[in-house]
């Protein structure tokens, strides 16, 4: 299909273009692989020294590394006129680099690697939301968007009930269980073959000038949206958690099976969230997502049973289905198509350093004071960004 066709196609009201399919597939596989990774990863990083602020620092420092090449890859991305080779070459780079996780000896060694990860996340993550919103109308944008989150939270399900069959059934290491996880993500290139887009005129706008030209529309809702990334703790702050109140085995194979059942719930609701995001404005249903995080967080500090971690791994995935395709499509609202890359690369930036900050300083309280404070601080700070997107934020 000619990528005129495709354009067409794909600005019909209400149809999700082929492109989201074949995108929606790649996102699949690789969160698979990745989450059959992440799934135990917080008990490698426990078993080779580190604890919450080892933690902290790396799910700190790798959302970092993503979000400062976001800002640069949507530029060129923009630049070129062409997307399709920095997602190609985003998901090589990040495959090859989960392969060697499996043979760390130090937690450093894996902070290493797990850089090297998002180094090739952050190629890929802004020019493939760019080419996701060429490819689909403002008016079913969150649809198209919903679909692909959908997709990618799918295969997270299926990763991370992979890596509780495998560990908890078949008894496999830890270390077997990434080194597979890195060998599936190799297939996730495959369905990238198949993407047609449409070249856009290249922009030859210096990035300094690009920057100074976003919307104040854009930029005022981006620091709502920044500081709820702030707020917005890594899923092993909760993984830890939960793993503190059962014995032994059971505290790696149970907070796996109730992080499986948080991407079950994220695979659920993407699509009808991003569907509620078209209909009645995503700013409501942003500032849904931020509110309901604050009782997650804080209702953390008291659960200590299955009966009470269930709820909110599966709240907490409603959390990030409310959440992560609607930002997504709200900051592609209000850029124009010729500086969208840039414009999602921004986004991914500025809300990725504002996590890793987030998530160190959340480390340093859980290390160094209690994990309860962790979460009292998250919750509060979610509060304050849900006043600041209703303050500062226009759909």
């Amino acid at each position: 299909m000619s990528g005129g066709k495709e354009e067409v196609l794909a600005r019909r009201p209400g149809r999700i273009s082929r492109n989201v399919y074949l995108l929606g597939l790649t996102s699949l596989i690789q969160d698979l692989s990745s989450e059959l990774i992440m799934a135990v990863l917080p008990g490698f990083i426990a078993a080779l020294g580190g604890g919450g602020l080892g933690v902290g620092l790396i799910g700190g420092i790798e959302e970092s590394a993503k979000s400062l090449l976001s800002l640069f890859a949507g530029h060129w991305s923009d630049r070129f006129g062409r997307r399709k080779p920095l997602v190609a070459s985003g998901y090589a780079l990040a495959n090859l680099a989960k392969l060697g996780q499996a043979f760390v000896s130090g937690w450093g060694q894996l902070l290493g690697l797990r850089l090297l990860d998002r180094v090739g996340k952050g190629l890929r993550t802004a020019p493939r939301d760019a080419l996701i919103a060429d490819s689909a109308a403002e008016e079913v944008r969150g649809v198209n968007f919903g679909l692909h989150r959908t997709m990618d939270s799918l295969g997270a399900v299926l990763g991370t009930a992979l890596a509780y069959l495998l560990y908890r059934y078949l008894a496999l290491e830890l270390r077997e269980i990434i080194l597979l996880g890195g060998l599936i993500g190799l297939l996730a290139l495959l369905p990238l073959i198949g993407v047609r887009e449409k070249a856009n005129p290249p922009q030859r706008r210096p990035l300094l000038l690009g920057l100074k030209g976003l919307p104040k529309s854009f930029r005022l809702a981006l620091v709502a949206m920044m500081l709820f990334s702030a707020a917005n703790l890594s899923y092993m702050f909760f993984w830890l958690k939960a793993s503190r109140a059962f014995p032994p085995r059971a505290a790696i194979a149970l907070p796996i099976l109730m992080y499986a059942l948080f991407n079950l719930s994220y695979t659920i609701l993407s699509l009808p969230a991003g569907a509620l995001g078209d209909r009645f404005g995503r700013r409501a249903v942003l500032l849904g997502g931020y509110l309901l995080f604050v009782p997650v967080a804080l209702g953390s500090i008291f659960a200590a049973s299955l009966a009470s971690f269930l709820p909110l791994f599966l709240a907490l995935g409603a959390v990030y289905a409310l959440i992560e395709g609607n930002q997504r499509a709200f900051a592609a609202d209000l850029a124009a198509r010729e500086g969208r890359g840039l414009a999602l690369g921004t986004f991914h930036m500025g809300t990725g350093l504002a996590a890793l900050l987030g998530n160190v300083l959340a480390g340093v309280i859980w290390q160094f004071t209690s994990p309860e404070g962790a979460f009292i601080y998250g919750g509060g700070l979610a509060l304050l960004s849900a006043l600041a997107l209703l303050l500062f934020a226009r759909s």
